[in-house]
């Protein structure tokens, strides 16, 4: 009798302790998880307001897109250089013909995403920018289905519904709505949408090697810049040129302290892309999906505090509809996950460095903006 109730002492001890360490994990694992997000959150949006607040000051965006371009590929370089030496491993590196075949479509799209979207700051509030680019995700579906790598489905189409209908809300009778800014933003998101579409073809090919986002960035960068430099210098280089912060500057202190603002949103952005590569791949798409919908009602919310907007209230539904838009998109993919579940096992091979190239199959091409390896292991560990 005795023996029997020490053995059930011990035995419940056992399980207090073991659901102690599962509670510290979890505590581990959403603090882990609420920092990432945070930085992640402070570097996008942080860097949003800086580049419009230096617009004001410092009147060519496509010249700062470009620096940043630049700074990012050096940054990038940089990494992979210490990555090499501490690991002891080579960094791929592709030949010529790859490089301006395969790489320069994407790079092309992503300069020019990047560079219509900073010109359009110049001319459009934040509001109306982030409501804008939100419909980047139907573009990205668009050119999912295009490429075959997305099957037509009815959500989609109300995805796009609702997104399309917010936006035309929200713009309707908006008081600081400006057409030239409204067209350079848009066209960035179609471009955003063939940008990330190619990305990801990329990103699966294994024979090519840039799974990892550093060595994606490395190898974009120039081609994003090669393909605005041309805007850049028919919109801006004779104006830069005989400016105060180009050659006819009148005080050198002030030209290179708006350069120096010029070269921190450079550093800005670099810390941003690798803040949200560290939230997928520590975490998992469907995380990063669900915070970048947080992350759009943070922007907006800034937004209209900041610049002190009107908005009516079909502006404001508008602005709902947008959001509500998203946040279906995120709540599909969470209920599409015991369906990937059991196809798509066969087909992984999911590495344990950790890092964002084991996320994608190198095996079968996988739907864009589809859920991995992780949101299933995520999902089991919240549900257990």
């Amino acid at each position: 009798m005795g023996g029997g109730g020490d053995s059930a002492s011990a035995q419940r001890l056992t399980d207090r302790r073991r659901r102690g360490r599962r509670c510290m994990q979890l505590l581990l694992l959403h603090s882990r998880t609420l920092l990432l997000i945070l930085i992640y959150y402070a570097f996008s949006i942080g860097l949003t307001f800086y580049q419009k607040n230096l617009f004001k000051d410092f009147k060519f965006p496509l010249t700062v897109v470009i620096v940043h371009l630049n700074i990012k590929f050096f940054l990038s370089g940089v990494w992979r250089s210490m990555s090499s030496c501490c690991s002891g491993k080579e960094r791929v590196c592709l030949n010529w013909d790859i490089y301006c075949t395969k790489v320069l479509p994407a790079g092309a799209a992503a300069g020019l995403d990047i560079g219509l979207s900073q010109w359009s700051l110049e001319f459009i509030t934040v509001t109306l920018y982030t409501m804008s680019k939100s419909t980047a995700l139907i573009f990205i579906l668009f050119f999912a289905i295009l490429f075959k790598l997305e099957e037509m489905k009815w959500s989609i189409v109300v995805l796009a519904f609702l997104i399309a209908g917010g936006l035309v809300m929200f713009t309707y009778k908006y008081t600081q709505f400006n057409l030239f800014g409204f067209a350079l933003v848009m066209t960035a998101s179609l471009l955003s949408g063939l940008r990330w579409t190619l990305s990801q073809i990329l990103m699966q090919k294994s024979e090519l090697g840039l799974s990892h986002p550093v060595d994606l960035v490395y190898h974009v960068q120039p081609w994003m810049a090669l393909s605005l430099l041309p805007l850049a210098a028919a919109m801006e280089g004779t104006s830069l040129a005989g400016s105060e912060v180009g050659f006819n500057y009148k005080d050198l202190a002030t030209a290179g302290q708006m350069w120096c603002r010029v070269l921190l949103g450079a550093f800005i952005a670099f810390c941003m892309e690798i803040s949200e590569y560290y939230v997928v791949s520590c975490t998992s798409s469907l995380t990063f999906s669900i915070s970048g919908v947080a992350k759009e009602i943070a922007t907006l919310a800034l937004a209209v505090s900041y610049s002190q907007e009107h908005l009516s209230a079909i502006n404001k539904a508008g602005l709902v509809l947008c959001v509500l838009g998203i946040a279906l998109h995120v709540y599909l993919k969470t209920h599409q996950l015991p369906d990937h579940q059991s196809s798509s096992t066969a087909s992984r091979n999911i590495s344990s460095n950790g890092t964002a190239a084991s996320k994608f199959s190198t095996e079968s091409v996988q739907p864009l903006l589809s859920d991995t390896q992780s949101d299933e292991d995520e999902l089991e560990l919240f549900v257990r």
